[in-house]
């Protein structure tokens, strides 16, 4: 029974966390503020320089809000592309750009719910290739280098005398 009561008490709780978080396209009415704000990550884009944008529409450019990850926070942060499908819970201040609001993801700890498990970034990822890494492969050089036994030195043929030079 008291279980029961824990459990309870813990679905209630949450319930009430998700409704104090704001749906994402009413983010644009409390820009300047410091909120929570929830919806479903439709689908997760890198741009050129490296950032992140957690996209809450099919359409980016019509949607009135994103997040945003930087490229210098992606080691705070982890793998965003995992959030793609997700509802998230992002807590954070709400700022305008470009004609929307964003909350700019620099830390796990903004996330709240079962997202928060964000696994980190795989070691290998680097930002600057955009995208192109992909886990478990290795590249291996095309022509063997010689190892130290079977590096010959380059010797002078025989028949070549080698003398002083006339002063």
């Amino acid at each position: 029974m008291r279980a029961l009561i824990h459990l309870l008490a813990l679905v209630l709780l949450s319930i009430s966390a998700a409704a104090d978080c704001l749906p994402f396209d009413k983010a644009i009415e409390h820009v300047g503020e410091t909120k929570c704000v929830t919806g479903t990550v439709v689908k997760v884009d890198q741009s050129h320089g490296g950032s992140f944008f957690l996209d809450f529409c099919e359409k980016y450019a019509s949607c009135p809000f994103t997040v945003v990850v930087f490229p210098a926070n992606l080691r705070d942060v982890g793998d965003v592309r995992r959030l793609e499908g997700k509802v998230i819970e992002i807590h954070g201040p709400i700022k305008h750009w470009n004609g929307r609001a964003e909350i700019i993801l620099k830390d796990i700890r903004q996330l709240r719910g079962g997202v928060a498990m964000v696994p980190p970034m795989p070691k290998g990822f680097d930002v600057e290739r955009h995208g192109s890494f992909s886990a478990g492969q290795v590249s291996r050089s095309k022509t063997p280098t010689p190892s130290a036994s079977t590096k010959k030195t380059p010797t002078a043929p025989a028949d070549v005398m080698v003398t002083p030079e006339k002063q």
